[in-house]
């Protein structure tokens, strides 16, 4: 099966870039990288040093619930390329290992599905777990601080 990685939507990056509340209801932290591997989360690349970027809250899901985690994520502060691309793992993927969990279409955790992966077994992992008629995504997020990086959907 065909997978795709998908980014934030530049709709929602483009309103934190203007001043929009984060997930917690606070405004963005507007801050300048100083050491490279800031992953951002609209174009999934790198925010380099001397980039300002926003450090804020973000809740991938539509509405709060139960399963709906929240959590600090970077974001450029200037316009980038929205990434993702269909089977190609994104570029600010370097760690190790990831949290890779499926989500059914109540946006809920599918039990069992979640574990920690290979960084270079991820899209084989997500090409599984979507093979799955109760899992409808994937969701990509730190290993060891479970924040989010981005979702696989079926391409």
């Amino acid at each position: 099966m065909a997978i795709r990685f998908v980014a934030m939507s530049s709709d929602v990056a483009e309103a934190y870039r203007a001043g929009a509340a984060d997930a917690n209801g606070q405004c963005s932290e507007r801050r300048t990288a100083d050491t490279p591997g800031r992953p951002c989360r609209h174009c999934l690349g790198f925010i380099e040093p001397g980039e300002d970027y926003l450090l804020l809250a973000y809740r991938p899901f539509p509405e709060p619930q139960p399963y709906a985690e929240t959590g600090p994520i970077f974001l450029h502060a200037r316009h980038c390329q929205r990434g993702g691309a269909v089977g190609q793992l994104p570029t600010f993927l370097d760690s190790p290992t990831y949290l890779v969990r499926g989500y059914g279409p109540d946006h809920r955790i599918v039990s069992g599905s979640g574990g920690v992966i290979p960084t270079a077994q991820i899209t084989q992992r997500a090409d599984n777990l979507l093979a799955s008629y109760t899992v409808s995504y994937v969701h990509v997020r730190s290993a060891s601080n479970n924040c989010y990086h981005c979702r696989i959907e079926r391409a």
